[in-house]
């Protein structure tokens, strides 16, 4: 076995990280991100709002007097565009006159006041008909119901019907019309000098056969790009569950692509989506994947928030407030969702947003304190949003009072005590920045973007993918490209990779290459050097050859900086809660050594942990996703369960308390070795903190990343 690492080299710089704000942060550092709350309007384009410069002035001039700081304005409806420059034509909407570009407009404005703009686009929308649109170039002309063979691109449920509500969807399942979903954001981004892009409807269609039978996706290419992937011929039945999962991966599959191009191109724009949270949340309905989110219009959003291919989740959390009994308990609902949001973030983050639109204004009061309050696992979203600038509450919905006199209301609900909110001091009483994303502004990971060909240059879609480490070998992901042969990997640590794949078309099995470096994404080329590998150069006979030294050894052992506290953190919950304050850096060790690891947990509840005392003394135990919940754990353990004996309390127990007693808003630094396989590669421990034989605390998705050097 390899020697301990002294754990003062592991954590000098931890120590800094969370030291006090007058300690200077080292230059090696990742320094934390300031707090703030993201507060937007969504502004929709069906009426007034980013027409003329106008409506834009009116809207930045509610959105700054309601306290907010951002705007998710959509730009993109159906196929079209309220822009200029974007790969898709500008819209029919009766807007100023050329040359008024609406989006150049609102963030010239919206940037002039401090507030951001994030743009809103419909993934999957074609048109609406009757009618045709203007422009010769628009999708639904191109590529709807009079276009031929793979040119088609509209989704049809299982019985045939190609239409919902007048409107025509574009199938995620067809390759051309994901690759088009792609352009058309990032050509947004690329474009204009938006803060964020916003996917909306990026999902499967409402109006299916029946409660989470996922009805629609039928395209007859989509289908042969099914079959394809599968090997199978027939067409499947609507929930038959391969075919359920290859049309959700489809979806997930679009995500990717859209958030790894958007940062490659600006590393720090925030890539959001509007999320679906129809019924009950998990909590009822026994677990995300039985709900209709999940299950029904095949929206993973939870998946992509632990894969780390969306910054902000921004719930469409769409509840009457007043509605509080029986099976349409909507208030229930409304909580439920948010409670979810809040503690399944997994490192990035979650804005709750609220149906302004179907509620009074004392109802949308009451839930955006919801929104931002606490979990009852003490975790908390970064903000709120609300549906919508156009409509603030029911009385503009149902066309008894103007959306103008409307906001006056809902400002002063959200600004003032008034009759609306009582409570000292009002929701919105301050102005806040827009919280930074610490895992853009301060990376510690990089990603991987590439494209896998034949050796015809055919893109090649489906095909499976390996990640490796270009030294060891050792596989680190595993993954399956696009239909259009597109793959990519996110949050890797900084290292040397290469792809392969299986796949008979791809000679030597090699797709290429890929130096990751932290907030960057790399490039995968089949021209890339190989990690170099040493070579004897021969000595002329006639000279004589010394006797060389010892070989310097060719592994060496260090420690990645540590990883500082949040800016924020909640306090006083009551009963048993932890909030994550920092970690040490993630260590690359040699075979069979061995390190120290720390992990400081802020106790966030009411209640003291009590070394001892079952029902109160605190431990960090094994967690999902590696190994899993009470799971043993190749890094570490007490020796049983096939589990390395590393000084663990057991096999599935990281660590106990360190001190007899935790009390309210202090800090526990929970201390336990690792140990590296034998066999080089990335390897990841997941640990959550817990009141031995009382609860669980908060799921903060807290890992190490240990990569093991030959």
């Amino acid at each position: 076995m390899g020697t301990l690492i002294h754990v003062s080299v592991y954590l000098l710089a931890f120590w800094l990280a969370i030291a006090p704000a007058s300690v200077p942060t080292p230059q090696n550092e990742p320094a934390p991100v300031a707090s703030g709350e993201l507060r937007a309007f969504w502004a929709d384009a069906f009426g007034e709002g980013m027409n003329s410069q106008a409506e834009i002035d009116q809207l930045v001039a509610a959105t700054k007097a309601a306290h907010l700081n951002a705007i998710v304005a959509q730009v993109v409806r159906r196929g079209d565009c309220f822009c200029n420059r974007a790969a898709v034509p500008r819209t029919d909407a009766p807007i100023s006159a050329l040359p008024f570009d609406p989006l150049d407009a609102l963030i010239a404005t919206a940037h002039a006041n401090g507030i951001e703009v994030h743009a809103w686009v419909i993934a999957n929308a074609m048109w609406q008909t009757p009618g045709t649109p203007t422009s010769p170039d628009h999708v639904y002309n191109v590529h709807g119901p009079s276009a031929a063979g793979r040119a088609n691109w509209v989704m049809t449920r299982s019985d045939g019907l190609a239409t919902l509500n007048r409107d025509v969807y574009l199938d995620p399942g067809h390759p051309d019309a994901a690759a088009w979903v792609v352009n058309v954001a990032t050509s947004i981004v690329r474009s204009y000098d938006v803060d964020g892009i916003n996917l909306d409807r990026i999902r499967y269609p409402d109006g299916n056969l029946g409660t989470n039978v996922p009805s629609w996706g039928y395209n007859p290419t989509a289908l042969d790009h099914f079959r394809g992937d599968t090997g199978r011929s027939d067409t499947p039945a609507p929930s038959d569950p391969q075919w359920t999962q290859w049309r959700r991966d489809q979806i997930t599959d679009i995500v990717r692509r859209v958030y790894v191009e958007s940062t490659e191109l600006k590393p720090r724009i925030r890539v959001s989506a509007d999320l679906i949270t129809y019924g009950f949340g998990p909590q009822t309905a026994g677990a995300f994947e039985n709900t209709r989110t999940y299950a029904e219009v095949l929206q993973d959003w939870r998946g992509w928030l632990r894969e780390g291919i969306l910054d902000t989740a921004i719930l469409m959390d769409y509840k009457r407030d007043t509605l509080t009994t029986g099976g349409n308990d909507q208030r229930r609902m409304y909580a439920e969702w948010s409670d979810f949001a809040k503690d399944n973030q997994f490192r990035r983050s979650a804005v709750i947003g609220a149906g302004l639109y179907i509620n009074d204004i004392a109802s949308s009061a009451r839930q955006a304190r919801v929104a931002l309050a606490p979990s009852p696992s003490g975790n908390s979203a970064i903000g709120w949003a609300g549906y919508s600038y156009r409509t603030p509450d029911d009385l503009t919905d149902n066309g008894t009072r103007s959306g103008a006199a409307s906001r006056v209301e809902l400002i002063k609900a959200l600004t003032a005590q008034s009759q609306y909110d009582a409570v000292a001091p009002p929701v919105f009483a301050e102005t806040k920045g827009v919280p930074g994303m610490a895992w853009k502004v301060n990376p510690l990971f990089g990603h991987i973007k590439g494209l896998v060909h034949g050796a015809d240059g055919t893109p090649l879609g489906g095909a499976k993918l390996a990640l490796l480490d270009d030294a060891t070998g050792f596989l680190v992901r595993s993954a399956v490209s696009d239909g259009n042969g597109w793959f990519g990997f996110v949050d890797l640590p900084a290292n040397a990779y290469r792809v392969t794949t299986d796949a008979p078309a791809v000679a030597g099995g090699v797709v290429g290459r890929a130096t990751v470096t932290p907030g960057a994404v790399a490039v995968v080329s089949a021209t890339a050097a190989p990690a170099p590998t040493p070579i004897a150069t021969p000595l002329p006979s006639a000279i004589p050859i010394p006797t060389p030294p010892p070989p310097a050894p060719t592994c060496q052992s260090s420690a990645g900086p540590g990883i500082p506290p949040p800016a924020k953190i909640a306090s006083g919950v009551p009963g048993f809660h932890a909030s994550w304050y920092g970690q040490s850096g993630y260590p690359t060790l040699c075979p069979g050594e061995r390190a120290t690891a720390v992990v400081a947990y802020y106790n966030s509840g009411t209640r003291g942990w009590v070394a001892g005392k079952l029902g109160e003394v605190g431990y960090l135990g094994t967690w999902n996703p590696e190994p899993g919940q009470d799971r043993m754990s190749i890094l570490g353990g007490d020796g049983a369960a096939g589990s390395p004996d590393t000084g663990w309390p057991r096999y599935n127990r990281v660590a106990v308390q360190p001190s007899d007693y935790v009390g309210p808003n202090q800090v526990a630094w929970f201390e336990f070795t690792i140990v590296a396989p034998a066999v080089p590669g990335t390897y990841r421990l997941a640990i959550r903190p817990l009141i031995e034989g009382a609860q669980w605390m908060e799921d903060y998705g807290v890992f190490w990343y240990v990569t093991v050097k030959s």
